[in-house]
């Protein structure tokens, strides 16, 4: 008893001796100093270790956990070259591509001058090959990189979906051997940047049955006629794949027109709220003349704009995960630092159910992709498969968003604090590649065996 009396006397001094003389003279005035020093004299081990942490400069605080959006370790699931791709896409991004955002956001413009740095990380070659062929693991593989890219900026993942996914798919799946050969390399080196023209300003979601956009055969060439809007890249791209209705036997058909053809005019949308580093454009083909060699040699239907279109629609569901990870990290990170009240944010319950309920979406977006993306590179997805993907991602991430910007109370509408632009993005992953309403449906017949569309 003794012994123990003794150590708590000595851990007591030696508390007291790391005081400053100064604030102990303050402390002098304030409270009875030998009733506190006789109190401690009596203490056990653990009463004074609890009177030391009480005593203890707020500056020796416990660090907190870092903001971290991979609850369930979906890198776990990955490959050592899956992981090291996904760590290089976020040292870009974070490096690269966050330190000017919001000025290109402001400017309503893309940053022309990320793509050499892009093209160093070699990114299309690992889930093209040179061929047209996908890697064996390219799904996934894109989706780790989209999610990578949407957890910073969404509109750097499109620029990179619209080339890599639907302009180079196009190529890959419509083209001959000559256009492949010619074609993939030097956009596989992002050389040659494309964009995908199949949107048109009276069609969205019935464009697979009212293309209005028209193709004529005349000699060794086409005369295109028509309008595409919302065509992402078109403002500088090199190359856009147009697809237009043969007038002859009224089948979908693709074109590969040629940045500088006479007859192509792109007009820059302007006015965005969402997406605005994303060059959408509006095309008009007037008697636009292009070569029988650019026509889309295997691209003799709807079916293969289908295909294209199918082998994206992951990508966007990916979108979704990546815009929600960013957000739900940004709000956790604000929690931690932000203080009302006399204390962080993150302390009160309605902020801890607010980023839990963001979590839990984050986490189910993620397992939901993982499992579409490995099914899509298995050769087993059908469309019900991304059309659900893309409705439940969609939708969660609408919702994640929405906490996340609340969560940052009158900073949440302000762009330095990063939450606004993911809020604003949110819009579009919602509408494009199929709208929730249309991808519903699409759900719908395959579980019913009934048709609900009109």
């Amino acid at each position: 008893m003794d012994a123990t009396k003794d150590s708590a006397t000595a851990q007591a001094a030696g508390l007291l001796a790391q005081l400053d003389m100064d604030r102990l003279s303050q402390l002098a005035r304030r409270i009875d100093l030998p009733a506190l020093l006789n109190a401690a004299s009596q203490m056990n081990d653990g009463q004074l270790k609890q009177l030391a942490r009480t005593l203890s400069p707020a500056s020796k605080e416990r660090d907190l956990p870092a903001p971290h959006g991979d609850f369930y370790g979906l890198m776990d699931m990955l490959s050592d070259r899956q992981r090291d791709i996904a760590a290089r896409v976020r040292h870009f991004m974070e490096t690269e591509v966050a330190p000017i955002m919001n000025e290109y956001w402001s400017r309503d413009e893309f940053p022309r001058q990320l793509i050499p740095k892009m093209r160093e990380l070699n990114l299309m070659r690992e889930i093209w090959n040179d061929d047209g062929t996908r890697t064996p693991d390219a799904s996934v593989t894109e989706g780790i990189i989209i999610m990578e890219m949407c957890r910073v900026d969404v509109s750097t993942a499109v620029f990179f979906g619209v080339h890599a996914g639907l302009a180079l798919a196009s190529v890959a799946l419509g083209g001959d051997e000559r256009q492949r050969t010619e074609l993939l390399p030097p956009m596989l080196d992002l050389d040659v940047i494309g964009a995908f023209g199949l949107t048109e300003p009276e069609g969205g979601s019935q464009v697979s049955q009212g293309l209005r956009t028209t193709a004529r055969r005349d000699g060794d060439s086409w005369i295109l006629n028509g309008e595409k809007k919302w065509i992402g890249n078109s403002t500088f791209s090199d190359i856009t794949v147009i697809w237009a209705r043969d007038e002859a036997d009224q089948q979908v058909k693709g074109f590969v027109v040629r940045a500088g053809t006479p007859g192509f005019e792109v007009e820059k949308i302007q006015g965005k709220v969402a997406l605005r580093i994303v060059e959408n454009g509006h095309i008009r083909l007037t008697d636009c003349r292009v070569p029988e060699a650019d026509r889309l040699q295997q691209a003799t239907s709807f079916r293969t704009t289908a295909d294209v279109l199918r082998l994206t629609r992951a990508g966007v569901a990916w979108q979704g995960v990546g815009c929600a990870m960013g957000a739900y990290e940004l709000a956790l990170n604000y929690a931690q630092t932000r203080e009302q009240f006399g204390k962080k944010i993150g302390a009160f319950q309605l902020i801890q159910n607010h980023l839990v309920h963001m979590l839990g979406n984050v986490t189910a977006m993620q397992m939901l992709c993982l499992r579409l993306s490995q099914m899509e590179d298995a050769g087993t997805m059908r469309d019900q498969h991304a059309a659900l993907a893309k409705v439940f991602t969609a939708a969660r991430c609408r919702e994640t968003v929405a906490l996340a910007r609340e969560s940052f109370g009158g900073n949440g509408i302000l762009l330095e604090y990063g939450v606004a632009k993911h809020f604003c993005d949110t819009e579009a992953i919602y509408s494009y590649e199929g709208t929730n309403e249309i991808n519903t449906l699409v759900v719908g017949r395959a579980i019913t065996g009934l048709s609900a569309f009109v």
